[in-house]
């Protein structure tokens, strides 16, 4: 007999997307709604909450991955759960249709409120090869994978024997000079080192990094003082800092630069590993929402978190994260909207879910308003840079600074303690540079052990004499004919 899944039919705040925004939306509503006889409902089609500002972190083993996330039912226990993407809302109706991730029937949803909290995704141009050869670094599955791929990669070229091969799989390209990019190039840098260290037969100057960025400048986040630094810190190393550079081809493993503005060439040289940190663009599913969305592909809302249309706010609908535009009174980017960051997310999401309540009640809602405070990054163990309240750091306080402001903005009390953990541990016994092999095909290992071996083959039956031996046949004959003439 088939079960029909049956989902509650209590007045529903609808939560569109499970990251910053999502978790702390219904974290932070959950108790509450449930109390006043509704329900939270979040839909994702992920189980989980990535905080991406540790992804470079567990790249470079630092952190475990399990740890960089947040499970949506361990800390969502009075929140509805629905693995599965939201494909259409119907406003006026105050319906949404879900498809679960399983690809199971579609599912459609009444709901009170509507919260869009979908993120950003991966920003891409049309460069030939780029979605072949490159990976991202916006999941945990890419970091582990990046992780697994540089470590392996490693340990291929000390066995090759091909010069341009060995070549090859020791050059590690990353485009993008903003933070994902700088902290992913350090990060991966500094674990190849240790784990060169370890192998005899790779030499250090056999590694080669590239970053290349299309700007003339670096992380626009800190002081031009600072990216300077930042600059000359990465080349001390060893990783060639391209600036007005961009790729313009990455097919068949063939990494193609170019200079801007002029577009002449630049450098062409091979690379197994091509990683694309440049920026990031609003979820596209929100055009499936019927909402107004401006120029950049975002929700149009308020100071409030609602979002608003040509005729004013539109009821019950809210948004905010990397997929609403939310004004910045303090002064943001040009458009004069927040920056797309983790910090302004989860503040935003505090404020979303105190006005969602306060609405309810007709009571005056409190516009959103964060400064911010600066930015911090880290380059690996004891090196990092940040600007915090005008206060410029470099060396061992801004890594620390970098550590102490990520170790508290990690979400829950239990994520917290086991990304504190994992740096102790990392402290007294380094990097963990053990890879994971055969993580596309964990039951290849299994299938092999378990298919019968083939029969060998049967043996042909005794061919006659004079087919199966001449030489002996020809004897046989001669016999034959001596026995006659006697």
């Amino acid at each position: 007999m088939a079960i029909t899944p049956t989902f509650s039919e209590r007045p529903r705040v609808l939560v569109v997307g499970g990251g910053y925004v999502g978790l702390y939306t219904a974290f932070n509503l959950q108790k509450k709604i449930a109390n006043s006889g509704g329900i939270v409902t979040l839909v994702d089609p992920l189980p989980y909450m990535t905080y991406q500002p540790f992804l470079p972190e567990v790249a470079g083993g630092n952190i475990e991955a399990r740890h960089a996330v947040v499970s949506h039912r361990k800390h969502l226990k009075q929140t509805e759960l629905i693995q599965g993407s939201v494909t259409s809302i119907d406003h006026e109706n105050r319906t949404a249709v879900v498809a679960p991730a399983d690809g199971g029937a579609n599912i459609e949803l009444p709901y009170h409120d509507v919260v869009i909290a979908a993120g950003a995704v991966t920003r891409t141009f049309p460069i030939k090869g780029l979605a072949e050869a490159g990976i991202g670094l916006k999941t945990i599955e890419e970091a582990v994978a990046l992780r697994n791929q540089v470590l392996d990669l490693i340990e291929q070229a000390s066995t090759e024997t091909d010069p341009e091969a060995r070549k090859r799989a020791l050059t590690f390209v990353v485009v993008g000079g903003g933070f994902a990019g700088i902290e992913t190039i350090a990060e991966l840098e500094d674990m190849a080192r240790a784990a060169v260290k370890l192998n005899k037969r790779v030499d250090q100057s056999e590694l080669r990094f590239v970053l290349v960025e299309a700007m003339g400048r670096i992380m626009p986040e800190v002081t031009e003082k600072q990216a300077v630094w930042v600059v000359e810190h990465l080349r001390s190393r060893g990783v060639e800092v391209l600036l007005n550079t961009s790729l313009d081809n990455a097919e068949g493993k063939g990494i193609k630069l170019i200079n801007l503005p002029d577009k002449t060439v630049a450098q062409e040289f091979e690379a197994d590993t091509l990683i694309w940190c440049a920026g990031v663009m609003a979820n596209p599913m929100v055009r499936a929402t019927g909402f107004p969305i401006e120029p950049r592909g975002r929700v149009s809302v308020n100071t409030n978190l609602q979002v608003t249309g040509e005729f004013g706010v539109i009821p019950n609908a809210w948004a905010a994260g990397d997929v609403a535009a939310v004004p910045d009174v303090t002064g943001g980017l040009p458009d004069g909207t927040c920056v797309p960051n983790a910090q302004h997310a989860l503040r935003q999401a505090k404020r979303l879910a105190k006005n969602l309540w306060a609405s309810r009640f007709n009571k005056p809602l409190k516009g959103y308003k964060h400064k911010n405070l600066g930015a911090v990054a880290g380059f690996g163990p004891w090196k990092g840079v940040a600007k915090i309240m005008g206060i410029q750091l470099k060396g061992p306080l801004a890594w620390l600074a970098h550590r102490g402001y990520h170790g508290l903005a990690m979400p829950t009390v239990e994520r917290k303690f086991r990304v504190i953990m994992d740096w102790f541990v990392a402290v007294f016994a380094g990097r963990d540079l053990a890879q994971l092999e055969n993580l596309d095909n964990p039951r290849g290992a299994f299938v092999a052990a378990a298919t019968p071996a083939p029969k060998p083959a049967a043996k042909p039956a005794p061919a006659e004499d004079a087919k199966a031996d001449p030489e002996k046949s020809e004897e046989k004959n001669g016999a034959k004919e001596t026995a006659a003439a006697k």
